[in-house]
């Protein structure tokens, strides 16, 4: 599920080669693409983002967890969460998928998958697999708020709820900062090893029909920059320009 974070690096991607960053003994491998490419020149439209990736390193031993991402993205794209379903982190907290898609059907925004990688102390290590559910958190104080649930089952059993919380910057080209928190995961023994996700949806507001990613093409190209950090004190930063079709 940490995983899923680290891609946002990656920013709002259109189809293109994965990008890769390495740093010391860490390779982090992420890639994406929206639909649809064309988009509105001077009015943003609704997008699906997939996003994927994938964290190793270069020696093939058990990869630093995921703690925290910071991403700054174009001023040209958006998320829409005003009039969509609410769902908070404790309705989702010790529940495993069943239970908290269940719990939150109508806030779902996303959904993927990922592998986690988990080595106790004089133990091999062994792989993790899980569903992504990702959840609207809703707006507060000028910010919106995304939980991404993952839930660990054989030989581990946890749920995984992963904080993002997205607000509004003037930082030249870029107008969204995103945050992400990563909790431990299996007691800090567990790093997401590869993800992917797809976000985006469509829900009816005041009965307009309205999309949760917004982005417009107003000259052809889009930026992202950020910054993965890892519980072993290493740093991970990138950036992107992806390219679009500006429409009248």
């Amino acid at each position: 599920m940490g995983a899923a974070l680290a891609v946002v690096v990656a920013g709002i991607a259109a189809a293109a080669k994965p990008t890769v960053v390495e740093v010391g003994n860490l390779i982090i491998t992420f890639n994406g693409d929206f639909s649809p490419k064309k988009l509105p020149k001077a009015k943003r439209a609704g997008i699906t983002l997939n996003v994927s990736g994938k964290i190793e390193t270069k020696d093939k031993t058990h990869p630093p967890a995921l703690t925290e991402f910071v991403l700054e993205t174009d001023k040209n794209g958006a998320v829409n969460a005003k009039g969509l379903p609410v769902c908070t982190a404790g309705k989702l907290q010790a529940q495993d998928t069943k239970h908290a898609e269940a719990a939150c059907p109508t806030a779902i925004v996303g959904e993927g998958k990922t592998n986690v990688e988990v080595e106790f102390p004089e133990s091999k290590p062994f792989i993790a697999k899980s569903k992504l559910i990702a959840f609207n958190g809703g707006v507060a104080g000028g910010k919106t708020t995304i939980f991404i649930h993952a839930y660990l089952s054989s030989p581990v059993s946890a749920a995984v709820v992963t904080t993002v919380k997205v607000s509004k910057i003037h930082k030249g080209r870029f107008g969204l900062k995103s945050v992400g928190t990563i909790p431990k995961i299996a007691g800090g023994s567990g790093s997401a090893i590869d993800f992917s996700l797809k976000l985006g949806r469509t829900f009816t507001y005041r009965g307009k029909k309205q999309s949760y990613l917004l982005l417009q093409c107003s000259d052809g190209r889009i930026f992202a920059q950020g910054t993965a950090r890892f519980n072993d004190g290493v740093s991970a930063s990138g950036s992107v320009i992806r390219t679009c079709t500006p429409q009248a």
